[in-house]
């Protein structure tokens, strides 16, 4: 790039354009998972159905599905958040609570999602700002460069 021109490159766009999708992808997520944290939301209870487990390499991750009631209302296919393999019984009803994250409910332990969720929002607001902060140090050292040839020259 000449000295001088002050442009971001395309790769420069696609950063921040990167960033704001997992800022946009966080801030959804953000309100849910604080309130999973604080144990808020519209308490019921789950009755365990199935479990559904995924076998990655050293690794298995688990997820029970079931029947959430609460306040008269019954959702099907709703998944325990947090619960391994053994934490049920098919009919089993345990006490939970729904922050509104689609399809999830908590038991009375809360969360600690807010913690990837914060992370994923720092990553993205970096992300995002990187060109900005790029190109206001190449302007600065544009400035610089210019300033010193003045004195040099004179």
């Amino acid at each position: 790039m000449r000295s001088g021109t002050k442009r971001l490159s395309a790769f420069d766009l696609v950063i921040a354009a990167g960033g704001l999708v997992l800022v946009l992808l966080a801030g959804q997520n953000l309100g849910p998972a604080l309130a999973a944290l604080r144990g808020e939301g519209t308490w019921g209870t789950f009755t365990a159905q199935r479990v559904e487990c995924v076998q990655h390499p050293g690794h298995e991750q688990c997820t029970w599905l079931g029947d959430f009631r609460a306040g008269g209302e019954a959702r099907q296919g709703i998944a325990f958040y947090g619960a391994d393999r053994e934490a049920f019984t098919p009919g089993q009803t345990v006490r939970a609570f729904d922050t509104g994250r689609r399809g999830h409910v908590y038991g009375p332990g809360g969360s600690n999602e807010w913690i990837m969720v914060v992370l994923l929002l720092v990553a993205g607001l970096g992300l995002a700002a990187r060109p900005l902060v790029r190109l206001r140090r190449r302007t600065a050292g544009d400035a610089g460069a210019t300033g010193t040839e003045e004195v040099a020259g004179g």
